[in-house]
């Protein structure tokens, strides 16, 4: 099942697919256009967890050697915005880049949960592209509140597809494009701390909590994107979540 939260009418109503292309349903029936609507993240939001350098190949892109365990960081919840919202780019930078990541959302508590055991505290998966700016990295390897936490860098949704759906453990199929020109692709298979072990690993120090997300990381094809460009990630079974790059003008900056 993919079910969506999308605000219509002054309200917020949980959505999902209609038949309709261009459509979708809200959970009181009524079917409203795609583009009548401002989209949310696709579930109540908790703590946000990001990994960094989780494929091979992108750590390989950044000059970076094998880790020993996973390089993970927390971002608030004022970096989210929802499918077909505007991230900003500031004036002053050089290189900014997208990541399309498969999100892991946590559907029961994980407290010092076994490998073996993990999968059953999945609730689901969504899209997540996670914007970072390099000009404001500290270094390559250890990312700064300003590379992963500003307003509206992280992007999420649009459909929460319940695990059920998704054979375990995920080998999906990534891919990202800029106006329309593929600039990444990868497979979930190739991650180098797979979400049963993430799991595991996060579970023995803090609890997971339902809502939690995990942001699992992205593969090789990073690229400096610019104002005006509409950006697309999409994972196969889960979604394509589009949002565009904005200037500075429109944030009052």
């Amino acid at each position: 099942m993919k079910r969506a939260r999308v605000a219509y009418s002054g309200a917020i109503h949980e959505a999902l697919p209609d038949s309709i292309a261009g459509s979708i349903r809200l959970a009181d029936g009524r079917v409203v256009a795609e583009d009548a609507v401002v989209w949310l993240p696709p579930f109540e939001v908790g703590t946000i967890i990001a990994l960094g350098l989780n494929y091979a190949d992108h750590a390989k892109e950044l000059a970076f050697g094998a880790q020993d365990e996973p390089l993970v960081f927390l971002k608030g919840p004022g970096s989210l915005v929802g499918h077909r919202g505007q991230t900003r780019r500031p004036a002053d930078v050089s290189f900014m880049h997208y990541e399309c990541e498969l999100a892991v959302v946590i559907g029961r508590p994980a407290k010092r949960v076994l490998r073996a055991d993990a999968m059953a505290h999945v609730a689901g998966y969504t899209v997540a592209n996670d914007y970072a700016i390099r000009d404001y990295l500290e270094n390559w390897y250890r990312p700064n509140l300003r590379v992963k936490n500003r307003d509206g860098g992280t992007v999420l949704g649009p459909w929460l597809v319940d695990a059920a759906d998704v054979a375990a453990p995920p080998q999906l199929e990534l891919k990202t494009t800029v106006n329309g020109r593929v600039v990444q692709q990868g497979n979930t298979r190739d991650l180098v701390f797979d979400i049963a072990f993430l799991i595991e690993y996060l579970s023995a120090f803090m609890t997971l909590r339902p809502g939690d997300v995990i942001l699992t990381g992205t593969p090789e094809g990073v690229s400096n994107i610019a104002v005006g460009d509409e950006v697309v990630c999409e994972i196969e079974g889960i979604g394509l979540l589009a949002n565009t790059i904005v200037g500075d003008e429109l944030f009052g900056r």
